[in-house]
């Protein structure tokens, strides 16, 4: 009985050896490997600067070639394909993702590393050429506003000032910000409180709140942004 198992044990290596082919297989290491290191930089250039995310983009090169050698290894060894899924099944990730955008850049590497072990080159450039021109046509879409404003801001001023408010807001505004519009007002205990939202913010956010404490001196003040850290 032992005798029979350790020849179906050579059997399967000696079927996995001649499936193997080190050349292939180092090539679709490479590929993954450019294409992670290249959504490293795709995140830095889009994200990184407004994001205060976990920096998941350092982890990119080793988790693109690992999944493309698990990939392959899956392909040419089912048995051992098995094996790896249990394995797999008690890793947990412990650091929380933040951000949303990490979620698609762990996506796409772990896209453009399965396109590499399948030895699917055109794909993978493929797929890398779509996902930079949908960053590229967010970023324009967003510059202009079509996703949505930067943030909200929220402000109280005594009720006898409320009805110059706007003409303040638009002097103190010009230059900082491309569009803004007041979506609510309501008056308590003598305050006035608005809400506006904004877009196209063209300043830190800094001089935008110095802009309006300056000209419009408010009692109080609140900025929220539509992202963490997003003070761009």
């Amino acid at each position: 009985m032992k005798m029979s198992s350790g020849l179906a044990v050579l059997e399967e290596f000696r079927k996995t050896q001649e499936m193997f082919d080190p050349g292939l297989f180092v090539a679709a290491l490479a590929a993954s490997l450019v294409a992670a290191f290249a959504a490293s930089a795709l995140y830095r250039l889009f994200y990184e600067h407004r994001g205060t995310g976990s920096q998941v983009h350092r982890a990119f090169p080793l988790l693109g070639i690992s999944i493309t050698a698990l990939f392959v290894a899956i392909q040419v060894s089912i048995p051992l394909s098995l094996g790896l899924l249990g394995a797999l099944s008690i890793i947990r990730f412990r650091t929380p993702i933040k951000e949303p955008e990490e979620v698609g850049f762990i996506m796409l590497v772990i896209a453009g590393s399965v396109c590499a072990a399948t030895f699917h080159f055109d794909f993978l450039f493929l797929l890398y050429v779509v996902a930079v021109g949908a960053l590229f046509v967010a970023r324009w879409a967003r510059a202009r506003g079509r996703f949505g404003g930067d943030g909200v801001m929220v402000l109280s001023v005594p009720d006898g000032r409320s009805p110059e408010l706007a003409g303040l807001l638009a002097g103190a505004l010009a230059g900082r910000v491309r569009s803004w519009s007041i979506e609510s007002s309501a008056s308590r205990d003598g305050l006035t409180r608005v809400q506006m939202v904004f877009s196209g913010l063209k300043s830190d956010v800094t001089a935008l709140q110095s802009a309006v404490r300056d000209g419009i001196q408010p009692v109080s003040m609140d900025i929220f942004l539509d992202r963490p850290g997003g003070l761009r």
